[in-house]
């Protein structure tokens, strides 16, 4: 386990090579020694075929990128930094929805690309990340849907505007509807579902749609009676 002071260190080195990179590449001694991390981190994950034992190793390595990161976004100019931007996915991948957000909103308001090998751009990693998570999440039988509604609302904010394909912006309003249907919100839930389906049409949500109108016109003909 890193020593607090070591912590201390990481998170005040990585702020100040942030700043000092301004919005050039990222450069430094703790920028490298991440990105040396980084490479022997995905050489072991690039062995591992199982998708559930992936998430589960970079559950295992995230934590030792937190100082970094906090750094990063204490003081950082906008500098690319394929560190960051990695760990923003692997934390989407874990399901820390809000840590990743938190490094979403930072590299969107930058134009931070995501590393190469990753085929999407940032806004559309961010939106279907956070669909993806959220429906996986809502899928299971202790969903806490209240608390994925401000999370996704977030990631709609953050990308609102940008270019991505229509399927990745239909999912996250399939998550968004799904998720207000579950915290008891029907009307802004269909506004979300409707949305989805005239972006796609093959999203999946049209027997919802018709069962939450249905719904929603039950209970308002019981409360007018």
């Amino acid at each position: 386990m890193t020593s607090p002071a070591r912590r201390h260190f990481q998170r005040v080195t990585a702020a100040r090579e942030a700043a000092g990179a301004g919005s050039e590449p990222m450069t430094g001694d703790t920028y490298q020694l991440m990105q040396a991390s980084l490479m022997e981190d995905r050489r072991r994950l690039k062995d591992i075929q199982s998708i559930e034992r992936k998430i589960e190793v970079k559950r295992e390595l995230l934590p030792k990128y937190d100082d970094y990161v906090s750094g990063v976004l204490e003081s950082g100019q906008g500098a690319q930094d394929d560190v960051l931007m990695t760990c923003m996915v692997w934390a989407f991948d874990v399901g820390a929805l809000p840590a990743g957000l938190d490094v979403a909103e930072y590299a969107l308001a930058h134009d931070l690309t995501p590393p190469d090998h990753y085929e999407r751009g940032t806004a559309a990693i961010v939106a279907e990340e956070v669909a993806t998570e959220a429906l996986r999440q809502l899928g299971g039988e202790d969903a806490d849907a209240e608390s994925l509604v401000p999370l996704l609302e977030r990631a709609r904010d953050l990308t609102e505007g940008a270019d991505m394909h229509d399927q990745i912006r239909a999912k996250l309003h399939k998550a968004s509807g799904y998720a207000l249907w579950g915290a008891g919100r029907g009307e802004d839930a269909l506004e979300h579902l409707q949305r989805a389906l005239a972006l796609d049409e093959k999203v999946g949500v049209k027997k919802d749609i018709e069962k939450l109108t249905r719904d929603l016109k039950n209970a308002g003909g019981q409360s007018e009676g």
